[in-house]
């Protein structure tokens, strides 16, 4: 029996972590860290604003060692 993935809605500020060689996280307007599983090219800029939906991956561990790891559902652009 696995852990049961949680859906969750986060808005925040992609972030680039110079950790562990380097990678983008996204830090969310509740103070929470994300470390992003699948960030596409295009959003991996520090200090965009984005909309996402994600599943948490509570099973999963990271190298990054830097916030939840999560699995972007759906990602849009904030004003």
């Amino acid at each position: 029996m696995g852990i049961e993935e949680k859906i969750i809605n986060i808005e925040g500020t992609i972030k680039y972590v110079p950790l562990e060689g380097g990678f983008y996280g996204i830090i969310g307007d509740n103070g929470e860290y994300y470390d992003p599983t699948n960030l596409l090219k295009k959003f991996q800029k520090d200090g965009l604003r984005v909309k996402i939906t994600a599943k948490l991956k509570e099973d999963m561990a990271s190298i990054h060692m830097w916030g939840k790891v999560i699995e972007i559902l759906e990602i849009t652009l904030l004003p």
